[in-house]
């Protein structure tokens, strides 16, 4: 029988999800890689109870996560009924409907048929009466965003989801969202968009300034951009990395030798500051507090335990963001 950490709450650092009552962690667990059938149940359990006792109090998943897709839901819902049922109420569940999960013309997408059925069968795999956060996973271009926007708030309504969010959605698509919802009286709660050092693109196409404004929080996913920013790239392409796998995510055409010297000079500063990359881009990612919560994935609990201590290092001066600038940006 699991126990949890009395200390858990100690060192994690909570910050609050835009104007919203909700306090995030600083780092988020997402379940996007390593909980499918390749992976143990004793490794995926260790994985999330050393995450718990961290104070890592939020689980971020997808319907279509595994792989294969609903596989994460089902591991975290068994999790769920055998470790954490005491805990419930002290835990942030949240998933998302919007990318291919099933045949058809409501597998995917926007509507108000494919999201809410997709909450069902999430809530089923899980064994919840209900998720804390439902997002919409991508904006639809053929679906008005009135009936996007209704079918969230027909979940917070029914009773299935206590807050909702959008991923992936532009800033002006964002701004749009947020309106809407306002109007139908279920505000939005946070945006989960990429974001790390090597991918700037919620700074230069004014997300994280409409997110400012809105007062919306922002959660950040891949900031490690794939593992490039985790120093296994450092002497090249690893034979059991993303990169020289089958991954749609990462192949060996994007470790380049710019890339690679790119990576190395980003690891120098690391070193500068005591850190690893893999710290030095979580911290730069959570600088500042304009981002409420980080996503990280883990293949094994000590990988997890190095990903909080960036948590200790999270200051920069102007110095170290130009050199940080001069190497992404050059």
């Amino acid at each position: 029988m699991y126990t949890a950490h009395p200390g858990r709450y100690a060192d994690m650092p909570f910050r609050r999800s835009g104007r919203s009552g909700l306090r995030l962690p600083a780092l988020s667990l997402g379940l996007w890689h390593n909980f499918g059938p390749d992976r143990t149940a004793e490794t995926q359990r260790a994985i999330l109870r050393r995450a718990f006792d961290l104070g890592i109090t939020h689980f971020d998943l997808a319907n279509n996560y595994g792989p294969p897709p609903g596989a994460a839901e089902s591991a975290l819902g068994g999790f769920l009924k055998s470790d954490f049922a005491p805990y419930r109420d002290e835990l942030i569940i949240s998933t998302k409907a919007g990318y291919l999960m099933w045949p058809g013309p409501y597998g995917e997408w926007g509507s108000r048929k494919s999201l809410l059925s997709s909450l069902d069968q999430s809530l089923g795999r899980l064994g919840l009466d209900y998720v804390d956060v439902f997002y919409s996973h991508r904006f639809d271009p053929d679906t008005p965003l009135e009936e996007t926007m209704g079918a969230l708030h027909s979940a917070v309504q029914q009773g299935k989801a206590l807050y909702v969010g959008v991923s992936n959605y532009s800033a002006e698509q964002t701004r749009e969202a947020a309106r809407i919802l306002a109007e139908l009286g279920t505000p939005l709660l946070i945006h989960q968009p990429r974001y790390s050092m090597l991918d700037r693109r919620p700074e230069e196409e004014g997300l994280l300034d409409a997110l400012d404004e809105l007062r919306v929080g922002s959660i950040a996913y891949s900031p490690l951009e794939q593992g490039l920013l985790t120093g296994r790239y450092l002497d090249g392409i690893p034979e059991d990395s993303r990169a020289a796998s089958d991954s749609p995510f990462l192949n060996r055409d994007a470790v380049t030798a710019e890339l690679v010297s790119r990576l190395r000079a980003l690891n120098d500063i690391a070193a500068s500051r005591g850190q690893s990359l893999a710290q030095l881009a979580l911290a730069w990612v959570l600088r500042g507090g304009r981002v409420t919560s980080a996503l990280v994935g883990a293949s094994s609990a000590r990988q997890l335990e190095d990903s909080v201590a960036a948590l200790g290092g999270l200051d920069f001066d102007a110095e170290e963001l130009a050199r940080i600038d001069a190497v992404v940006r050059p």
